[in-house]
């Protein structure tokens, strides 16, 4: 795709939040919004087009490079790596850390979130990479998980991401667009978007509640 374009994409999709992107996949009966991923550190967000990854337990394999860097090299500026990490409930070592985080960001990685675990959280912190994880742990990956895939689809939660869609990630959670209707979720938000603005003034107009959270706001995700 162009990047003009994915630029754009971006650009819009940083302007609105995850739950506003998640409603406008509500209203166009689409899924793609996920609970449970959240920032590793406060005030952290991103949004950009996906560069996927996998990684599984070793169980005794190893591997000649290290989990993370093909998908540093496969991104260009501002894109998301979104890694799917096999854990069985409990994630028992990071997914990512530190050294890959200073990776991402002179490669000019816009962000990553990890179905998994994160470690090194300090040095991401200081680094402003925003990173979005299921939990923290302290355990390298070292001897414990190995790459699977790099560029292939991944399930994130029971939603199946794809290498190119577009994903916002903040304080409220992770929201998924596949690239095939990023340009009908992005209009449909932005929609919703202008109609709580006019509700906003309304409350700040005086009036109440009750008026302005009525039916309106009731049917506001239909579709039209």
């Amino acid at each position: 795709m162009d990047e003009i374009a994915v630029n754009s994409y971006r650009d819009r999709l940083l302007d609105l939040d995850a739950c506003v992107v998640s409603d406008a996949l509500d209203t166009l009966g689409l899924t793609g919004g996920v609970a449970g991923l959240r920032p590793v550190w406060e005030g952290s967000r991103t949004a950009g087009r996906v560069v996927t990854m996998r990684t599984v337990p070793a169980d005794g394999r190893t591997s000649s490079r290290h989990l993370g860097t093909a998908a540093i090299e496969r991104a260009d500026a501002g894109d998301v790596i979104v890694v799917q990490q096999e854990h069985g409930g409990t994630p028992t070592a990071g997914s990512w850390g530190g050294l890959l985080a200073q990776a991402a960001v002179i490669k000019g990685v816009g962000g990553v979130i990890v179905d998994g675990a994160c470690r090194d959280v300090d040095e991401i912190r200081e680094l402003r990479l925003p990173v979005s994880a299921l939990t923290t742990v302290p355990f390298t990956a070292r001897g414990r998980f190995v790459e699977d895939s790099v560029g292939d689809p991944v399930q994130i939660h029971g939603v199946t991401v794809t290498d190119g869609d577009y994903v916002i990630a903040d304080g409220s959670g992770v929201t998924f667009v596949a690239a095939s209707d990023i340009d009908r979720v992005l209009t449909t938000a932005e929609r919703l978007v202008a109609k709580e603005r006019l509700m906003t003034e309304d409350l700040r107009q005086g009036l109440l509640p009750s008026q302005v959270m009525g039916r309106n706001y009731e049917e506001m995700l239909n579709a039209g």
